[in-house]
């Protein structure tokens, strides 16, 4: 089963970026995340949603 919900090092693994890289993304909105309590956490969807916008401003 796939979740839903990614920590910080597990989204940056999966983008293949630094903790610091992702965190960069999150300030600059380029990235959504939901913070439950303490913890922000990554909905799978929105590596999705930057994967896009990345490359609509790379092209």
């Amino acid at each position: 089963m796939t979740p839903l919900l990614l920590t910080v090092d597990e989204a940056a693994e999966r983008l293949r970026v630094s903790r610091w890289s992702l965190y960069n993304l999150i300030r600059s909105n380029q990235l959504r995340t939901v913070k439950i309590g303490r913890r922000r956490l990554v909905p799978v969807a929105a590596l999705d949603e930057c994967l896009e916008l990345l490359s609509e401003v790379a092209a």
